[in-house]
């Protein structure tokens, strides 16, 4: 074994370069491409990215959608970076708070020949790093090194990018009286991928054997810490413990998955999308992202790493029953969580039952 760092390592580096505003370069086959976050870029890279010869705009399907840009390869958009393109016109085209700033960005043109797999792989590296899925993307002559590369810029073939949840690592734990019982002990998981620490909150003394009262709850910062009316998740979370801690054993697991996956600044300008008048779903579509970026097989991978094989699962969401069953887990009991109700969420909460299956 070498001491460098490999594919998932390398992976870990590239996320973070990209949130950096550095710029990364992917390798397919015999092609490679610059690739450089829209949100996170500067002026004087995007002007290193032009002297090189032509730069795409990499969007998803859904921005496309919106700018009423055609998206040759179905889910991702090349727009045809325009000669007097600036960083400006770069996040008016990645950011739909813009678009009543900027009404007038196009037509766009956008690329139908070759090969959109480079493109692809930057919107989902994009996704991965919590940043705006819209990427500047510079082709490069196949074993060219560019000066920044000799700066720490990782070389990473696309194969490596997949979608499969790596490893979790349960790699602390220790007893954490609450208020709704004495009993409680918190494990924080580790993925192996670089990415963020996932928690477990376990209460008594589970019987592996018997079906676990559990909750796979996604991080609200807003809901959850602040108080926030606008969703139903500190009222749950504070049902669920409640309910888990009166019934004296059980797991509420805590995933660090913000704003259904998006990251915490992403779903503040969803929030300001809605504030235009755009439903949850539709602000994420303007944004690019789907309706829901979350992976709760992250949370199945914790339940079996504790030595579960059987839930009650606290949920409204069928979507996560169908997960869990999916990853192996015996789901013998959906329990409803319908707390949280406020005259700011109901327009919310109607769109979680009609557009996205939730039973409220």
């Amino acid at each position: 074994m070498t001491l460098g760092p490999g594919p998932v390592e390398r992976l870990a580096r590239l996320r973070g370069d990209l949130r950096l505003g550095v710029p990364v370069l992917l390798i397919e086959g015999e092609t490679a491409a610059l690739v450089l976050a829209a949100e996170t870029a500067t002026a004087e890279r995007l002007g290193a990215l032009r002297a090189r010869g032509h730069v795409d705009l990499a969007i998803s399907d859904w921005r496309a959608e919106t700018l009423k840009a055609r998206a040759y390869d179905g889910d991702v958009a090349r727009v045809v970076l325009p000669g007097d393109a600036d960083l400006g016109w770069v996040r008016a085209t990645a950011d739909p708070s813009a678009d009543l700033r900027y009404p007038m960005k196009g037509p766009y043109a956008t690329r139908r020949d070759g090969s959109a797999a480079l493109h692809r792989a930057a919107i989902r590296l994009a996704k991965q790093a919590r940043l705006l899925p819209a990427a500047l993307v510079a082709p490069v002559a196949p074993g060219e090194v560019p000066g920044l590369i000799a700066e720490g810029i990782s070389a990473l073939d696309i194969s490596f990018i997949h979608d499969e949840p790596g490893p979790l690592r349960d790699v602390a734990a220790a007893r954490v009286p609450l208020e709704v019982s004495e009993a409680g002990r918190v494990h924080v998981f580790r993925p192996g991928d670089g990415g963020e620490e996932h928690y477990a909150v376990e209460i008594g003394a589970p019987d592996r054997a018997e079906p676990v009262l559990c909750r796979l709850h996604s991080a609200c910062f807003t809901g959850d810490v602040i108080g926030s009316l606008k969703c139903d998740c500190g009222p749950q979370l504070r049902a669920a413990l409640a309910q888990i801690g009166a019934g004296g054993a059980g797991v509420l697991l805590y995933l660090n998955q913000e704003g259904r996956g998006i990251g915490l600044a992403n779903k503040m300008r969803a929030y300001a999308l809605q504030d235009e008048g755009f439903d949850t779903v539709e602000a994420n579509h303007r944004l690019g992202f789907e309706d829901d970026e979350r992976d709760f097989r992250l949370g199945a991978n914790i339940l079996k790493t504790m030595g579960f094989s059987k839930v009650r699962l606290m949920t409204n969401n069928p979507r996560k029953v169908a997960m869990l069953s999916h990853c192996g887990l015996e789901v013998t009991e959906r329990v409803p969580l319908r707390v949280g109700l406020t005259r700011f969420n109901e327009d919310y909460l109607r769109v979680k039952a009609a557009k996205s299956g939730h039973l409220l």
